[in-house]
């Protein structure tokens, strides 16, 4: 609920344990097993001693000044006593610093520990803990709540920064990943907002499969993220020749078996997908599973692992490219809204094969049988780089009309709803208005002269589509950008035919790509120039 969240937020974090006991600490002592003059904190000073003081030489001793509250031991003197006793206080200081350490999540952080030797007792322990490319001296601590009297605080929401591993109720997100070979190594932490996609081999056997954590559904979904559970959304099944199933009840979990002399339900695949809010805090967390079988005869198996994020209250838009567009991938193009310049939440393009839902640039798709009527409605997505040329047949006869033959062309040549911008970047933003170039529409025609009397009709016929691109940035590593896009219809004129009569006409779609890229020169900077003045009586007396 809010409310717990808000008291989760509100309750104040333990701070940093601290590393040394000022009341047992005395810079003062410097005499072994000797009284030191003057010094209140010396242990080896009786009472009598203490009576001879006339100050204290150290009368405040600290600990750690980076911390924002500390422990402080105060000694004084006090004279009207008969003798003179020490008095001692144990106080907290409150640092006025703005760049104090508040709370922590490592308890060793303020202190330099002493690393363990290697010997041959210790070594394999050591080579386990530290063996791995990435690892924790103390993996409890990545827990963000350092309290550990109250056990509720795991459930404690967090607000992520990009990078930052994902934390679990027990340790971090895992995503297995090969480290130097092609093992695979469970302590690679998964970073929010890093898409990541890894693959490796793991070592499993039939008659241990089943005590194998890392081939079980339970390895991955076992931890919560702080307060969201992951939760399963499929699960699909896959044969050992490679076919593959989709369950329809994904809340079954399916652990590793063995079934006539076959391993079954082992983890093939993992994808992770998080969803969180703009203030980067994780409000759901799905997993989607491959599981598979195997036989006596396999000694590994290769797993693959993804992860993706997805912000609350949008829908993904997959890039061409980062920044440049990548060649084979589609050229993203969207539409202008009434409200211009373009609104954030306007998505301007996504990859959907066959279909022109979501207003990529695309072009007609050829079939089989040419016939236009038939292909009608196809669509294939526009590649960057990749020329293509597509077209059918249609046949005309005398009882077709002018102007629904017309229409019908022009919603066969550029869809139901061509686009009027195209995104120069591969990863041009919605609001990023100056990033997204409009799409120049001309008509040409061709005249085509038949002896009859009838009245004549200007059709559509191929549809020509030029992008002009360029290569943007350093010499080193150019980007692609388009800076022009001409759409270019072209029509014929078409005699009324006959009763009786047919005539088939092609119909062409093309898109030409052409690098206008100017020759790449590499500059240098200019020669420095010399502006030196010499004192007026440099040469004196020789001048």
């Amino acid at each position: 609920p809010p409310e717990t969240r808000a008291a989760a937020r509100a309750r104040p974090r333990s701070g940093p344990a601290p590393v040394t006991d000022v009341a047992k600490l005395c810079v003062c002592d410097l005499l072994v097993a000797q009284c030191d003059v003057n010094c209140c904190c010396d242990p080896d000073c009786s009472a009598a001693d203490v009576s001879l003081f006339t100050t204290c030489s150290v009368p405040i001793v600290t600990g750690d000044s980076r911390l924002c509250s500390q422990k402080a031991a105060i000694y004084s003197l006090d004279v009207e006593a008969n003798p003179p006793e020490r008095i001692f206080k144990l106080i907290d200081q409150v640092n006025p610093s703005v760049f104090c350490i508040h709370a922590t999540n490592y308890k060793q952080a303020l202190s330099f520990s002493s690393p363990e030797m290697p010997t041959s007792e210790n070594f394999d322990q050591l080579l386990k803990q530290f063996g791995s490319a990435s690892f924790s001296a103390e993996p409890d601590s990545w827990n963000m709540n350092t309290d550990a009297q109250n056990p509720s605080d795991v459930n404690e929401t967090y607000s992520y920064e990009y990078g930052v591993p994902i934390q679990t109720a027990d340790a971090f997100l895992r995503l297995p990943s090969p480290v130097v070979s092609s093992w695979c190594s469970d302590a690679n932490p998964a970073g929010f907002l890093v898409n990541q996609a890894t693959k490796c081999i793991r070592s499993v056997s039939v008659e241990k499969c089943g005590n194998i954590q890392a081939v079980s559904m339970l390895f991955y979904i076992n931890s919560s993220i702080l307060a969201v559970n992951i939760t399963v959304q499929s699960i699909v099944v896959q044969s050992l020749n490679g076919m593959r199933n989709l369950l329809n009840g994904s809340d079954v979990l399916r652990l590793p078996m063995i079934l006539d002399e076959l391993c079954i339900n082992i983890v093939l695949g993992v994808s992770y997908h998080i969803t969180y809010t703009d203030t980067g805090e994780i409000i759901e967390a799905a997993a989607s599973f491959v599981l598979g079988a195997i036989n006596k005869e396999a000694l590994s198996i290769q797993q693959s692992f993804e992860i993706s994020f997805t912000q609350v209250n949008t829908k993904p838009v997959p890039l061409s490219g980062n920044p440049g567009y990548v060649v084979g991938l589609p050229v993203r193009a969207g539409f202008r809204p009434q409200g211009y310049p373009f609104p954030v939440e306007i998505l301007f393009a996504a990859l959907v094969l066959n279909t022109n839902k979501y207003s990529q640039l695309t072009i007609l798709q050829s079939t089989s049988n040419q016939d236009c009527l038939a292909a009608q409605g196809a669509r294939t997505p526009i590649l960057f780089g990749y020329n293509m040329i597509s077209g059918c047949k249609l046949r005309i006869t005398a009882a077709m009309k002018c102007q629904p033959l017309t229409q019908t062309l022009l919603d066969l040549l550029k869809g139901q709803s061509f686009p009027e911008y195209v995104a120069s970047f591969g990863n041009s933003q919605a609001q990023d208005v100056l990033d997204w170039v409009p799409i120049t529409h001309l008509h040409t025609s061709e005249q085509r002269i038949y002896n009859t009397f009838q009245s004549s009709c200007q059709i559509p016929v191929s549809l020509e589509i030029e992008v002009k691109w360029t290569k943007y940035g350093s010499l080193v590593n150019p980007q692609a950008r388009i800076v022009n896009v001409t759409a270019t219809i072209t029509t014929t004129t078409l005699k009324q035919l006959p009763s009786g009569r047919e005539r088939t006409i092609p119909i062409t779609s093309s898109v030409v790509f052409t690098d206008i890229s100017s020759p790449a020169e590499p500059g240098y900077k200019a020669w420095p120039t010399i502006n030196a003045k010499l004192p007026f009586d440099f040469f004196f007396p020789f001048v």
